[in-house]
């Protein structure tokens, strides 16, 4: 058997963009054949997955899986839109959201994890799509909020499939009251915070650092006034309370009803089940929120694919 070296290693590696353990094996499962080396990669998806690892990835799902007390939400890229009608794609997403529900919200953990029905892991998963519908796909991100009592109710905004969709929010409710109603209740909250992305579930939660940023900003603004210090403080502080109406999740008008803040609802349904509720988690995922995107000019790529 050929002697399979670092340098034989770093060339299969270099013409297959393939990583060094699958190189290595693909070299021992080949008898240090190169061009059979390749080969081999290609027949597992391997160096058609690596040749595509550089390419941005900012399109794909969002998949959520609640139930009971529990509850993930996942993003996982693609590289066009056309991708989230692929059924191979949208079962593998929600295959992924299980997973996180059931184990992590670490994506490592998560890409280790056996995918349901089978012995394959998830990073294997993505490997196969990957080679099988030709585009670059990563796991981005991964939530997962679990309550004592209560409900982790649910929401995807334009969905394409169950669970799947651009946009996916978990709520968790804390409570000792009637599972129905709380479900419902978090559901209409979801579909808020779809609406309003909020910053933050209360004023307490809201970051210190935003905070300071706003009231610097509103200082400067009431100071043009040419008002005395004591009354633009006043001013700012009032500003501030606008401020949190439009970011903090319990301050906000419930989209709902349009009348009541999403504190009030909240009381009003407490008060109907018999029992205290709390907002105690809020996932908003957004599908490639903050991945710059690249600029291409698409009729340019159809001219050159024809040529």
């Amino acid at each position: 058997m050929t002697a399979i070296t670092a340098g034989m290693v770093k060339e299969l590696r270099t013409r297959s963009g393939a990583g060094m353990m699958d190189c290595k094996k693909a070299l021992k499962e080949t008898d240090g054949d190169m061009d059979a080396a390749i080969d081999w990669l290609r027949t597992k998806g391997l160096a058609t997955a690596a040749k595509k690892s550089g390419r941005v990835a900012a399109e794909g799902l969002v998949g959520v899986a609640a139930s009971g007390t529990s509850g993930a939400v996942v993003e996982v890229n693609a590289e066009t839109d056309f991708v989230g009608r692929n059924e191979d794609f949208q079962n593998l997403v929600s295959g992924i959201a299980a997973v996180a529900a059931e184990t992590s919200d670490d994506v490592e953990q998560i890409n280790a994890a056996t995918f349901p029905g089978g012995s394959d892991t998830v990073a294997a998963k993505l490997t196969d799509a990957i080679a099988t519908i030709g585009e670059n796909m990563a796991l981005r991100r991964a939530a997962r909020l679990s309550v004592n009592n209560g409900v982790v109710a649910s929401y995807v905004h334009n969905a394409v499939s169950d669970g799947l969709g651009k946009i996916g929010i978990l709520v968790a409710l804390e409570s000792e009251g009637d599972t129905a109603a709380l479900a419902s209740l978090g559901k209409q909250i979801a579909m808020h915070v779809a609406a309003t992305s909020p910053q933050s579930i209360s004023v307490a939660d809201l970051d210190p650092a935003a905070v300071e940023r706003e009231r610097a900003v509103l200082s400067q603004q009431a100071r043009e006034s040419g008002k005395p210090e004591e009354i633009i403080a006043k001013m700012v502080e009032g500003r501030l309370s606008k401020f949190y109406k439009d970011v903090v999740l319990l301050e906000q008008t419930f989209v709902i009803d349009g009348e009541n803040t999403v504190k009030a609802a909240i009381e009003n349904v407490a008060k109907e089940i018999g029992s205290p509720i709390e907002v105690v988690g809020m996932v908003r995922y957004a599908v490639g929120e903050g991945i710059e995107k690249e600029e291409s000019d698409f009729a340019a790529e159809v001219a050159a694919a024809v040529q």
